[in-house]
């Protein structure tokens, strides 16, 4: 690995579009790798010591939190550790094309298999194909997604699933691949023209009245807390 600055708008998408969904990465996993990847490969280092409490504090989540997300990503490839210590950790942030697990290809469309045989490869513009409006486009989105609704985590039988705009339409939010999302039913509705991180900061919230009385129903609000957020 060279040390200095990548392409930023590059390993974007390929985080947001390749290596998150292969690897599942969690909302903290995503957090934790978003964070070290600022303070080391965005500014030209290639190593970055840091501390627990340090990544924690910063990125707003238990000290017990970030810890596990350091570990995970290193279990993922994402990570490599150098040194590790009650002092600090020295780690190595690999970019998405670096880590061997993840496959760097684009999406293709299903004709493409067929047009590949003949010699040709017909491949989907992410920035201007309409994912609501083409059923195996939508189906994409799903699959990214491994049949899980993004609030919720619950995972969601096709009967039951539908896709929601993270910026709402009403706001002029497109039918992108980035944009989409797939959902339950029950949370698309809750989540009505929302943005979708006004909606996560209310489920967040519920996390917060967990044991009261009408606090939310499990597998939902608080499972999602509990499994996706930590910290305030």
């Amino acid at each position: 690995m060279k040390n200095k600055k990548p392409n930023a708008e590059l390993v974007w998408k390929q985080f947001e579009d390749l290596l998150a969904p292969q690897l599942r990465l969690s909302l903290i996993e995503r957090t934790v790798y978003l964070h070290l990847l600022r303070h080391s490969r965005l500014e030209g280092k290639l190593r970055l010591r840091f501390s627990i409490p340090w990544l924690a504090r910063n990125t707003r989540m238990c000290a017990g939190s970030a810890r596990a997300g350091v570990r995970l990503l290193a279990a993922h490839g994402a990570l490599r550790l150098i040194q590790r210590s009650k002092a600090g950790h020295v780690v190595e942030v690999r970019l998405p094309d670096e880590i061997p697990s993840v496959r760097l290809s684009r999406i293709e469309s299903p004709p493409a298999a067929k047009e590949e045989a003949a010699g040709a490869r017909a491949v989907v513009n992410l920035e201007e194909a309409d994912f609501a409006r083409n059923m195996a486009l939508r189906k994409a989105i799903h699959a990214r997604e491994r049949g899980q609704c993004f609030y919720c985590l619950r995972q969601t039988p096709p009967a039951v699933q539908c896709l929601d705009h993270v910026v709402p339409q009403a706001r002029s939010g497109p039918n992108s691949y980035r944009n989409l999302v797939s959902s339950c039913m029950e949370c698309n509705s809750q989540k009505g023209e929302k943005l979708a991180e006004d909606f996560l900061r209310s489920l967040f919230r519920q996390r917060q009245h967990r044991g009261r009385p009408g606090g939310g129903r499990p597998g939902t609000r608080n499972h999602f807390s509990e499994n996706r957020i930590h910290g305030s």
